[in-house]
């Protein structure tokens, strides 16, 4: 949490750029970074530069060709994002350091309690034509592509998944929850909005987490967000321990 007095620690003024891992960041990321393959040559890519780089296009939104020159060309930072998605060390650097956040906040490492929530946005372009899975939200009037989150009660990101808009959130939803995978063993609530409401999601739910129940959330005519989000000072916000 930033403080007056720690307010040092979070000075990246120092940094190249501010998207740069600092020394004590690298040396929580570098472990989970897989080894070099076996045989041929030594490995010649610094990997803390293409983290460097992905933080880069992360933070400015900019175009893979924007990537400066002083960071690792965006063919070798794009293609190590492709490995580390596709062998699960992405999945396990965030496990990792979202399992730090909670136990430095006095919380359990794992939450019993999670709030799931979806957002409909327009999907990237290219030469006339979509280049995401592309869909229709007809209550949102958004073609495009649905990003759907599961948080805990600190707003702490557990997981994420992006399909095309027209895919209902009862049914996105259980997409979600039937690939954590058993990563949240403790997980017994879940918060959600109307959209989620009914038997579908319900039996969905079941069938994939048979022990989570799920409690609607409905939005009251003052409140601008929903009273289960964190930070709304809403009185009902839910508590995993």
């Amino acid at each position: 949490m930033w403080t007056n007095e720690n307010r040092a620690r979070y000075d990246r003024s120092g940094l190249r750029y501010p998207s740069d891992l600092t020394n004590e960041e690298w040396a929580l990321i570098a472990p989970l970074s897989p080894p070099a393959k076996r045989g041929g040559g030594k490995r010649s890519v610094d990997l803390r530069a293409v983290v460097n780089g992905l933080m880069y296009v992360l933070s400015t939104g900019c175009q893979w060709r924007a990537i400066p020159k002083d960071l690792p060309a965006r063919s070798t930072v794009h293609d190590y994002l492709d490995l580390w998605d596709y062998d699960g060390t992405l999945a396990r650097v965030h496990h990792t350091l979202y399992v730090a956040c909670r136990e430095q906040a006095g919380r359990d490492a794992s939450p019993t309690a999670g709030i799931i929530d979806s957002q409909s946005v327009k999907g990237a372009e290219k030469g006339g034509g979509s280049i995401d899975a592309s869909g229709y939200d007809a209550g949102k009037k958004i073609k495009g592509k649905k990003r759907h989150i599961l948080v805990d009660t600190q707003g702490l990101l557990m997981h994420a998944l992006v399909h095309p808009a027209d895919v209902q959130d009862r049914d996105g939803g259980v997409l979600v929850m039937a690939t954590l995978f058993g990563l949240y063993p403790f997980l017994l609530k879940l918060y959600a909005d109307g959209g989620y409401q009914g038997p579908v999601f319900q039996a969905g739910l079941r069938r994939v987490c048979r022990q989570i129940s799920v409690d609607i959330v409905k939005r009251s005519n003052q409140a601008k967000a929903m009273p289960c989000c964190p930070g709304d000072g809403s009185s009902s916000a839910p508590s995993d321990g």
